[in-house]
């Protein structure tokens, strides 16, 4: 409450610079907001001088001191706050605001040599230009401005770096983010930008050069486990899957481990880099993955890769997981690793069925199935195209709305239809063609629900996905049933559900496989040798032209459609064969 006195001054912005310093040291948080004690500070030196500037902001208030108040006493602790400001204005990424205040700040000399090196980048040049005040015995700091002038360099480095990076200008980032990595900072923060360098390889193009940052992070920092999880990526995207799994593995240890994170920087600095940069950008790089997450791509790459027995077992270690509610604290942001549960369930009964546990299979699809019952309706109409209001009207909220209950209504549909469809093919591999027809024949009376609406049937973009995975359902049950007729002798209904699933996928191998051998078995021998003259003529490229249309399948559904592929019977062949040359011969 006493009047400002220019005598006075130094001590008291120099007491100013201090206790802000440790306020920022002791919350050890990041700083947000405007430091109005700085304000303040400006205030008292200009009331000391007989000016007033309360009406200005922060930014014109610092153009008035600085280049009004000319007192010699008074230029050192004013370059010290202004440093402190510039932090400040750095965590609020107001980059253009910390450029000019380091343009006050420098002398023509000190500008002179910025604009040397300002072909590299403007701000930092500013800042290393800017020549440090002298320390004064009878005024110390709780931290020197030389310290703090080389933690802006490098927290402006590294910001920078980061917008760039996000922008998608990756060489200039990647000068930025190396020109951070050789500044002042802790190992915490160092092992940050080593990740972040090396995800911006990633996007170059360069995995090698990713590799080397990424495990130059872990060496700098090997708590640092966003980057591991960065390295499977690497590996992911390189087709090395033993690498790959061996990086998820160490991941999952790690996480397991609950190692207390490290001291995040040398105790004597209060202000450090870690308390500027907290952009969104950086915290989606350096995500924690949740172990169930790392324990779920454990088991999809398995499963995608052909190793089930490994597969199964994480599937089992991941479900124990999800039973025991972990999921909640699963981000639900749409970040996360994992898909829906029912679709765990569903490639976990995938895996089962692959290593012949059958009976657990049935198990894992009943638990889809009866969490799922009560939330299909009746009936699922999709329209071919669904009216779209304007964002601005009042039905855009309620059109949006129903749009997305409609989409987890189709999903709900798929996750159980797809649970009948793999306890068809379980008890199909069981020997058990009656109970697999029943299975199968319910599958398709779920997917009766579906009711698609409209001159061309096909359903508004918006839903596209999801009514194609029901599509394909269809497809493959009815498959499914047809070879379970077969085995039954049940041919004419056989023949039909083939017939009907090349009404469904016009021109599907399998399903023209199977209609030659139904028609065969049923005598129609001239029909079946057509059919398959027309399938022998068609090139194994149009064969999987059906199978690579459109979106990939979900991984749950990739085993029912190989075991839905027609098995090559040289005696049907040789049969049909001798059929032609016999009816050749007749004909001559």
């Amino acid at each position: 409450g006493l009047p400002a006195a220019l005598p006075a001054l130094p001590l008291e912005l120099t007491v100013l610079y201090n206790s802000l310093l440790f306020t920022v040291g002791a919350s050890d948080s990041a700083i947000k907001g405007e430091a109005e004690e700085i304000r303040q500070g400006l205030l008292r030196v200009l009331e000391a001088c007989g000016a007033c500037g309360q009406d200005l902001g922060t930014e014109e208030l610092w153009q008035k001191v600085l280049r009004e108040v000319t007192v010699e006493d008074l230029q050192a602790p004013l370059h010290r706050l202004g440093a402190l400001q510039a932090a400040w204005w750095l965590a609020a990424g107001r980059l253009g605001s910390v450029a000019g205040l380091f343009q006050l700040l420098s002398t023509a000399e000190d500008l002179g040599r910025a604009h040397c090196s300002e072909g590299q980048n403007k701000l930092l040049s500013l800042i290393k230009a800017w020549q440090v005040p002298p320390e004064e015995a009878s005024l110390p700091l709780v931290q020197s401005a030389k310290d703090l002038k080389e933690i802006l360099c490098t927290a402006a480095a590294f910001l920078q770096g980061l917008q760039e990076l996000e922008a998608g200008n990756f060489p200039t980032a990647l000068s930025l983010l190396q020109e951070a990595a050789g500044g002042f900072c802790s190992k915490k923060i160092l092992a940050q930008i080593y990740t972040c360098l090396g995800c911006c390889a990633q996007r170059m193009g360069k995995p090698q050069t990713a590799l080397q940052h990424l495990k130059r992070a872990l060496q700098v920092d090997f708590q640092c486990l966003p980057a591991l999880s960065h390295v499977a990526a690497v590996y992911h995207k390189l087709g090395e899957t033993d690498a790959e799994l061996q990086a998820l593995t160490l991941l999952y240890e790690a996480l397991g481990k609950n190692t207390p994170a490290a001291a995040s920087s040398s105790p004597y600095f209060l202000m450090r880099t870690e308390l500027l940069v907290h952009t969104p950008v950086l915290t989606s790089l350096l995500r924690h993955h949740h172990p169930s997450e790392v324990k779920y791509l454990l088991a999809q790459r398995c499963l995608q890769d052909g190793r089930v027995a490994d597969a199964v077992e994480h599937y089992l270690d991941l479900l124990s997981l999800l039973q025991e509610g972990l999921q909640q604290q699963v981000p639900l942001d749409g970040s996360s690793a994992l898909p829906r549960i029912p679709e765990v369930f569903l490639e976990a009964a995938s895996a089962l069925e692959q290593v012949g546990r059958h009976q657990d299979a049935i198990i894992v699809c009943e638990e889809v199935i009866s969490r799922t019952t009560d939330l299909i309706p009746r009936v699922l109409r999709v329209e071919e195209r669904l009216e779209q209001p304007e964002c601005s009207s009042p039905g855009a909220e309620r059109a949006g709305r129903l749009l997305s209950q409609k989409k987890e209504s189709l999903c709900c549909l798929a996750w159980r239809a797809a649970g009948y469809l793999h306890q068809g093919w379980a008890w199909a591999k069981l020997g058990e063609s009656k109970e697999a027809v029943t299975l199968f024949s319910r599958c398709l009376s779920d997917l009766l629900r579906l009711q698609l609406h409209g001159s061309g049937v096909r359903p508004t973009e918006n839903l596209q996905a999801e009514v194609e995975v029901l599509q394909k359902i269809r497809l493959l049950s009815l498959i499914g049933r047809g070879t379970q007729f077969l085995e039954l002798g049940r041919h004419k209904e056989a023949l039909l559900d083939f017939q009907h699933s090349l009404q469904i996928s016009p021109g599907d191998p399998a399903a023209a496989s199977y209609l030659v051998q139904a028609l065969w078995k049923l005598s129609r021998k001239q029909e079946a040798a057509a059919q398959w003259q027309k399938l022998s003529r068609s090139s194994p490229g149009e064969d999987g032209q059906q199978q690579g249309q459109g979106r990939p399948l979900p991984l749950y559904l990739v085993s029912c459609v190989e075991q839905a592929m027609f098995p090559h019977s040289e005696t049907l062949a040789r049969s049909i064969q001798d059929y032609l040359g016999t009816a050749a011969q007749d004909t001559s």
